[in-house]
């Protein structure tokens, strides 16, 4: 009678401790799940109001005229609020305007268009497109601070900055020359090859590889961009008659502008040394 005790006690003990080991995963995925659902708040926004703007029409103004509207009050909301600082609305903003550059000339040379009317358009672009890449920094800012990132083995600005410089001028010259972006994700690579982020879930850390993070971005900003284009944000030549999946090449695409991204936010995170993050070189 006693062994049957003691052999029931020790299945219970396992049974108790396997429940343990895969609920503590779990937990800790859930918990990762939202913290990034929380940081992606501002693209969220954007979506939302592209979904329902293309089914509700607004009155008064055009489209792409309200989600600008829209856009800017939600900048505002995220600042005011706190979940955004100044510094990080600079940031922010400097990729708008390096985002806004981007299809200014994109545009101008056929790789997409605006086809809706719209009063806050240069030459084709609305305005409010250069929130679409804002927003990337947004998310970037705040996984960043909410998941306390660390950097290990971060290469020299000496060497990051004049590949995130040659990466987004590809995206110009491609045009005219030959297209280095292979070359690009070669040398990503190899830059970053020692690289690892580190990140905080419920007091455990935990590190991937940098180069991985950038590719997991990319994917996923494509999947957005799936949803974007869907809900008539933009259209690609091959989605002008109907909606198709975006060619699944620019994952490479966004990767690539991924980092160039990841390197102003890391930029400011080292200048002004948050105590919650920090670029370690060396270990």
């Amino acid at each position: 009678m006693n062994q049957v005790r003691k052999r029931g006690a020790t299945h219970a003990y396992n049974h108790s401790k396997i429940e343990a080991q895969i609920a503590r995963p779990l937990k800790q995925l859930v918990h990762f799940g939202w913290e990034q659902a929380l940081s992606c708040l501002f693209p969220v926004v954007i979506f939302a109001s592209l979904a329902i703007t293309q089914v509700i029409p607004l009155p008064f103004l055009p489209r792409y005229d309200w989600l600008l509207i829209i856009c800017l009050l939600m900048q505002w909301w995220m600042v005011r609020s706190g979940l955004e600082t100044l510094d990080e609305l600079k940031v922010i903003s400097l990729f708008h305007l390096i985002g806004l550059a981007l299809e200014l000339f994109k545009v101008h040379m056929g790789s997409w268009s605006y086809p809706e009317e719209g009063y806050f358009k240069i030459f084709g672009v609305p305005l409010y497109s250069g929130f679409m890449y804002a927003s990337v920094a947004s998310y970037l800012c705040q996984a960043w601070r909410r998941l306390k990132v660390e950097l290990i083995k971060w290469p020299p600005f000496l060497l990051v900055v004049p590949l995130a410089a040659a990466i987004y001028l590809n995206f110009f010259t491609h045009h005219y020359w030959i297209d280095v972006r292979l070359w690009l994700s070669g040398l990503v690579i190899i830059v970053f090859w020692k690289s690892w982020v580190s990140y905080e879930i419920n007091g455990t850390r935990y590190r991937m590889p940098l180069a991985l993070s950038f590719v997991l971005i990319g994917f996923f900003i494509w999947i957005a961009e799936n949803i974007a284009t869907f809900f008539g944000a933009w259209q690609y030549p091959n989605q002008t008659e109907a909606w198709s999946l975006v060619h699944l090449g620019k994952v490479s695409s966004w990767l690539l502008l991924v980092i160039v991204s990841f390197l102003i936010v890391a930029t400011l995170k080292q200048v002004k040394g948050k105590s919650t993050t920090s670029i370690d070189s060396s270990k």
